[in-house]
């Protein structure tokens, strides 16, 4: 019995240490990381107004639109909404966003609307959507702020990120550093 106390004591010991090494490892590779550990933060004028990797709302019909998220974009409670895409409450949600999305995009027919735009990540705060969803919103931006589609169109194209050495994972555009740099555009007219 004593021998069994022991080995469990040790073990204990053995494994606290561990996960503390472990922590401060990992730790110490966060800070090598864009931002330090903290997340690529995006700075205008001094302020925080979001983090690259980190959606975000952006509902005004004069902005790209972020894919939807299960937390409200709160990063704190990072979550898919775990629901079965036959569970009847996410068929509900995800016809209320497609309504929502017709309304702001009545050129668009139901067919042509890509998937991320109605739907949420595991995660629930991806910053990403597809070009061709970014493509899809272009006519809506358009016509609100009174600009080319084919400048918009070649806006969308430049913050096109490739795929990791041309094969992993998609093409794939930042919702926030394309909102950005159109309202940079609007600033350089």
């Amino acid at each position: 019995m004593k021998t069994h106390f022991s080995k469990a004591i040790k073990l204990t010991f053995l494994l606290i240490v561990l996960t503390v090494i472990y922590t401060l490892v990992i730790r110490g590779i966060s800070y090598l990381a864009p931002g330090g550990g903290d997340g690529e933060k995006v700075v205008n004028k001094g302020n925080i107004i979001g983090y690259y990797n980190i959606g975000q709302s952006f509902t005004n019909d004069k902005y790209f639109r972020s894919r939807p998220s299960a937390v409200n974009y709160n990063a704190a409670a990072g979550a898919g909404s775990n629901k079965s895409p036959t569970n009847p409450d996410q068929i509900k949600i995800i016809k209320a966003r497609i309504d929502t999305f017709l309304v702001h995009n009545p050129d668009i027919s139901i067919k042509d609307i890509p998937s991320e735009l109605v739907t949420a990540s595991g995660s629930g705060l991806d910053p990403d959507i597809s070009p061709q969803a970014a493509y899809i919103q272009v006519k809506r931006i358009a016509k609100i702020r009174k600009i080319d589609e084919n400048i918009l169109k070649t806006l969308v194209e430049h913050h096109i990120d490739k795929p990791l050495f041309g094969l992993f994972g998609p093409e794939k555009v930042n919702v926030l550093k394309l909102n950005i740099a159109l309202e940079e555009m609007k600033c350089n007219k």
